[in-house]
């Protein structure tokens, strides 16, 4: 076995132990979200404004703690098609599973939805593929930007934030919520967005074995009633001590950890968007990183 091979082996072994770590964390700190109906009352000194993302629950006006200027959002749009190839599937560590459900959607379009918390650092790594994945076919307004919590593991992951944002795609639709701040109050991260009835009825039925591995972990996303995915696909060690501008950077460089996950992982969702989507557009779901992602969907 070659020195390189040796790496590669070793660099898997040593990401897989991360993400069973993450399992372990993440069973810790399930999300608190009853099946049925969801009933939430937010008491906020200084008064509460409830705004609505199109297909998504009610939200309180809280925000996160930026927002994405034009140098991320172009940067999710524009990583070249090269660099998806190289990237290929190798570091990603979970793919979305295939599951056998009703169709999801809003608006007539296949219905990514995503269930999250600011605080949670395995949610943080994920909005990444997740937002480079969905650029592909269509463009975010109103990204935030924030970062993990600094008294859990992996502090102060750097990431985005969907809370209050908006997408726009002839393809498919797409519902954020971020349950939770970053932030404690009285020793509770502070609420955020609250799902639908409906939408939290599909988290409480499908993130749960056997559609997922553990069941209730965060994040949750659900694209289409077609795949699911728990937890993060790749170690938010990763993106230690970097800035979300740092991270949006090197998405376009394939020699970089950052792109060899993120992009990686990108991969896998964004060939499972295929599916929903006929295989449109062409340019996205014929291309050979989706293409051989395809195949990899529901491996870990």
């Amino acid at each position: 076995m070659s020195r390189r091979v040796e790496q590669k082996a070793a660099a898997r072994e040593r990401i897989a132990a991360q993400l069973a770590a993450q399992q372990r964390a993440e069973r810790r700190r399930r999300l608190l979200l009853a099946v049925g109906a969801v009933a939430v009352v937010v008491i906020v000194v200084g008064g509460l404004v409830v705004i609505r993302l199109t297909g998504g629950g009610s939200k309180t006006a809280q925000a996160p703690s930026g927002s994405a200027g034009s140098q991320i959002l172009t940067a999710l749009k524009s990583i070249p098609e090269s660099t998806f190839t190289e990237a290929g599937t190798d570091a990603a560590q979970a793919s979305p599973a295939a599951i056998n459900a009703p169709a999801l959607t809003a608006s007539g379009k296949p219905k990514v939805l995503y269930i999250g918390a600011e605080y949670c650092p395995f949610c943080a790594a994920e909005r990444w593929p997740v937002s480079v994945a969905l650029s592909r076919f269509g463009t975010f307004s109103n990204l935030g930007t924030t970062h993990s919590a600094s008294d859990d593991v992996y502090p102060n992951t750097p990431t985005l934030s969907f809370h209050g944002a908006t997408y726009t795609s002839q393809y498919l639709a797409f519902t954020g919520v971020e349950t939770t701040t970053n932030e404690k109050v009285n020793g509770q991260y502070a609420v955020l967005d609250t799902p639908t009835a409906a939408d939290q009825q599909v988290y409480a039925t499908y993130n749960q074995p056997p559609y997922v591995k553990s069941g209730g972990s965060i994040p949750f996303v659900d694209l289409g009633g077609k795949f699911v995915a728990s937890g993060a696909s790749y170690s938010p060690e990763i993106l230690a001590g970097k800035t979300q501008s740092e991270v949006a950077d090197a998405l376009k460089d394939p020699s970089s950890p950052i792109a060899k996950a993120i992009d990686g992982s990108a991969n896998l969702y964004t060939a499972a968007l295929c599916k929903l989507t006929n295989n449109q557009p062409g340019n996205v779901c014929t291309s050979a990183a989706v293409t051989a992602a395809a195949g990899k969907l529901g491996q870990s």
